[in-house]
Parts: structure tokens; C-alpha cells; sequence
């Protein structure tokens, strides 16, 4: 029985943090949603142990009953909710429903399992006991859970394993103590079916997260994978190449030349021999294959969190014919590390840096907006450099693109910010950064297919429905990016 409150806990702290990490995963900003769906687990766990005092006979039966409901739920939660997430309006009631009926299970599980022992062992000891067996498998749940489950078995495989473990704990239980238990039989068989059920799921988890991105995606998916860090979805059109990172588009490869000639040549473009160019996040390769364009480079660092990206972006043959093999060109360099980490212990300089992270739309991803990390870039800057950063959509969220703004402003940069019209995005934004005015002309290489001298100038323009707005800046300490981004993504998308 004490074994039995070892696995509990672990299974407990797993079904919490799998719906933490799959609320994070689908709904972005992930302290929000950890913070919230953590405080509704444990405020269900609270119910369930004020409920188990209306538990009065038969206490091993009802033990033995709740851990199968424990097990069922908690291990098909997961694959439900990826599958009912692009397929119905209430996807939070949802979730919140089947976080509140887990939580409230597992509240029940170690009240009843106190009073189940209270007679075989002494009181004093019986709660020394219980309770270290509960945190040790708590400590045990949370080392397990990021180190090795989420990279190796991914969430669903997790959900169905630990639902598994729950269910083998009841038929331990009974088992064990037939002799005690009235119908026993009946749950034992029980446990057995569930068994079974959990044991399926487990084995067609690929097929089930198939499914569910089936239902999400359009397009034929040819590759998918989940990394340490996010959920890496390929498809492919007739025509089209389209990249998905935890759900979100990065690029289509019908216009993505226009995103990256725009992200890369108005900066670069207006520099003398430029050398030595840093590019943080990028892991596609393609800011790299338009870098390259320019004879005078000698040296091209990316950092990019995700080995599985570059990876990915460096082995496939049609991907590589995308970039046109950038990520394979001697001059680069390619470190997967966390640029926010990274960042702080570089003395090179740099000619040109590109930010080219994903949007905003969580607190791990805003550190990399902030006077702090943009400090850090000034630093590294040589004197007559230039750095850019995609920026979001001036009209979607035009208050989180001017705060990108102040912020480069705030860390010390001369700034100027200019857009385009990116077909599979909509307008979007960028901001170049300076150490000191570049007033010289641009010298753009061959073969570009957007960007030239007569295109470049119109987009330092803004109509007035995306010109500069009075903008706070965005620090570590307010993150005042994430929460202006979420309001005005949510606000649109209505």
C-alpha cells in the first residue's frame, strides 16, 4: 500500500503537468496557463479530499473503483483533447472539466488510503510514511517528466502509460487483498479491461496524434515530430511547403522568399563588406540562404533552440532545396542553445544580427523582446553594424510591434521600422537597428525576387492605421509584450 502511494503521487504530478504542458502547447503563454490549470488541479484535489469523507464502507473497494476512474481519465485525457481541439468553440470548458474530474479523483486517493492503513500502522508513523512516499514520487514525477517522458514518449504515450500504472495499482490492490474486498472479481476484471484499453491507446498514440493533426491541417502532413520544446508539423500541398510549430505557421514556401528578403536585405543591404553575421532563431535556414548572397560574408553564427529544426532542415533533400543547402555552406556555424543564455557569455562582435524568433505569445519567448536580452545585442554590435528584428504584425497588433520599438529605443538603439505584405501572413512588421546612422545607399545582391532599390523605400511608409502608437517598453520584470500581443491576436481573431 505504500508502494501503492509512491506510483499515486507520481501519476498525479504527471496528469497535472501533462495538462499543463498540453494547455501551453495549444493555447500559448505558457506561465498563464500552467498557473491557472496547477491552481485548478489543486483546488480539485481539495474537493476530492473534503468528498472522501462521505466514503464510509467497503473503503478498499471505493480505493481500488477511484483509481480506475483515475487511471481511464487521466490517461485518455490527452488524446481527447488534441483530437476536440480545432473541432469544438468550448475547447476550455473542456479542459477545465477534465482537469477539475482528475484533481478531484486523485484528492480522494490519499485520504482513503490513510484510512485504509489507520489500523495496520501507527498513527504518527502512518502520516510520516504516507506523506514521504507522497513527495518522493511528486520529486520523482517532476525529473521524469521533462528529462525523459515528454522527449522520448511525448504526451499522449505519457498520459496512457501513467493511466496505465494507476490501473495496475488497483489490480495490485485487489488482488492482494481479495480477501477483503466484496466482488472483487468484478473489479479485478475491471482493472483488466482498462488494462487493455490504456494499453491500446498507448500503442496507437502515433495514430491517434495522427488523427488529431489530420483534423487539424489542411495539407498532407509528411513529417512530424515532438522535440524537448514544441511540436514540429510539415505539410505539403500541391504546390506548397508550409512549416507548423505547436500549431502555429512559421512559413509557406509559395511567398516565404518575400518574408526573408525582407527580413534580411534592408538591413544588410546598406552595409559596407559586412563579414560576420549573427542569426538568432532561424533554424529553417532561409534568412542564412539569402545572408549568403553577399560574397563579402566570411562567417555566419546561428543559434536556434531546437536541434530537431536544423536538423531536420539540414537532412531533408527538399528542405535543403528550399534553403538551397545553407545550413550545409562552410561559413556557417550552427549552436543549438538558448539564445537568452547563449548571448551572455559572447565577446565577438558582430556586423549584422537577425532575431528571427517566433512571436511574443508567451513569457519564455517575451525574455527575448526585452531591455535585457536587446542590451546584450547592443554590446555585441560592432560600431557601424545593423540588427533586425521581425517584429509581428503592425496591423494585427499594432501596440506590440511599437512596443519592439521603444524597447530597442530603451536599450539604445537608433531605430526604424518599416513592413510588408506577406500573402500567407498578412502585413508584417520588422525594426532595423542602429549604433550610430547608416545614410548610404543600398547594394542589393542579384536575383531577388521582392526586394530591390525601387520596392525598399515604400515600406518605411505606414498608413494610419498602423503608424506609431505611445508604447511601453518591455522588461523581464512587467512583460508588458506578451500581455498587450495576447489581447490584441485575441481581440482580432474574435
Amino acid at each position: 500500500m505504500l508502494i501503492s502511494v509512491f506510483v499515486v503521487a507520481t501519476c498525479g504530478l504527471i496528469y497535472e503537468l501533462v495538462a499543463g504542458t498540453l494547455a501551453s502547447y495549444l493555447l500559448g503563454d505558457s506561465v498563464t496557463q500552467f498557473s491557472t490549470i496547477i491552481g485548478t488541479y489543486l483546488f480539485a484535489m481539495g474537493i476530492g479530499s473534503y468528498l472522501s469523507r462521505f466514503l464510509k464502507n467497503n473503503l478498499l473497494s471505493w480505493f481500488i473503483t477511484i483509481e480506475l476512474m483515475v487511471g481511464m481519465v487521466g490517461g485518455f485525457s490527452a488524446g481527447v483533447l488534441f483530437i476536440l481541439f480545432e473541432q469544438v468553440i468550448y475547447f476550455r470548458v473542456i479542459l477545465y472539466s477534465l482537469v477539475i474530474l482528475t484533481g478531484t479523483l486523485v484528492g480522494l486517493e490519499l485520504p482513503l488510503l490513510m484510512r485504509i492503513l489507520k489500523d495496520r500502522i501507527e498513527f504518527s508513523d502512518l502520516v510520516s510514511r504516507i506523506f514521504t512516499f507522497d513527495y518522493i514520487g511528486a520529486l520523482f514525477a517532476s525529473l521524469l517528466f521533462p528529462l525523459i517522458l515528454i522527449p522520448y514518449l511525448g504526451l499522449l504515450r505519457t498520459s496512457f502509460f501513467f493511466g496505465f500504472l494507476n490501473v495496475s495499482v488497483a489490480w495490485v490492490v485487489a488482488h492482494r487483498f481479495q480477501h477483503d474486498i466484496k466482488g472483487y472479481k468484478k473489479l479485478k476484471w475491471s482493472a483488466v479491461v482498462c488494462l487493455a484499453l490504456l494499453g491500446t491507446g498507448f500503442a496507437l498514440s502515433e495514430k491517434l496524434t495522427a488523427l488529431s493533426e489530420t483534423l487539424t491541417y489542411p495539407d498532407k502532413i509528411v513529417y512530424a515530430k515532438s522535440s524537448p520544446y514544441q511540436r514540429i508539423v510539415l505539410t505539403r500541398g500541391t504546390n506548397d511547403w508550409r512549416l507548423f510549430l505547436n500549431g502555429n505557421l512559421q512559413f509557406s514556401s509559395l511567398d516565404e522568399y518575400r518574408y526573408h528578403e525582407a527580413l534580411i536585405h534592408p538591413g544588410l543591404g546598406r552595409l559596407d563588406h559586412p563579414e560576420n553575421v549573427l542569426v538568432l532563431g532561424g533554424g529553417d535556414g532561409m534568412a542564412v540562404r539569402e545572408i549568403l548572397k553577399y560574397p563579402s560574408i566570411k562567417k555566419i553564427t546561428l543559434v536556434d533552440l531546437d536541434n530537431a529544426v536544423t536538423d531536420l532542415f539540414r537532412s531533408n533533400a527538399s528542405l535543403r532545396n528550399l534553403n538551397q543547402q545553407s545550413l550545409l555552406s562552410p561559413k556557417i556555424q550552427v549552436i543549438n542553445q538558448d539564445a537568452f543564455v547563449w548571448i551572455r557569455d559572447q565577446q565577438e562582435t558582430f556586423d549584422f544580427i537577425t532575431v528571427d524568433f517566433p512571436d511574443p505569445s508567451n513569457y519564455s519567448l517575451g525574455k527575448l523582446y526585452t531591455t535585457t536580452f536587446y542590451r546584450e545585442l547592443y554590446r555585441i554590435l560592432s560600431p557601424a553594424g545593423c540588427l533586425v528584428i521581425q517584429s509581428t504584425s503592425p496591423f494585427v497588433a499594432r501596440k506590440s510591434f511599437w512596443i519592439v520599438d521603444a524597447t530597442l529605443k530603451k536599450s539604445g538603439f537608433l531605430t526604424q521600422a518599416y513592413h510588408c505584405y506577406v500573402p500567407s501572413f498578412g502585413e508584417w512588421g520588422f525594426v532595423l537597428g542602429f549604433k550610430q546612422k547608416l545614410d548610404v545607399p543600398y547594394h542589393f545582391p542579384a536575383g531577388l525576387k521582392f526586394i530591390s532599390e525601387s520596392t525598399v523605400q515604400p515600406l518605411y511608409s505606414f498608413p494610419p492605421d498602423m503608424t506609431v502608437t505611445e508604447s511601453a517598453y518591455n522588461t523581464l520584470n512587467n512583460q508588458v509584450l506578451v500581455n498587450t500581443f495576447e489581447k490584441e491576436w485575441a481581440d482580432y481573431t474574435r
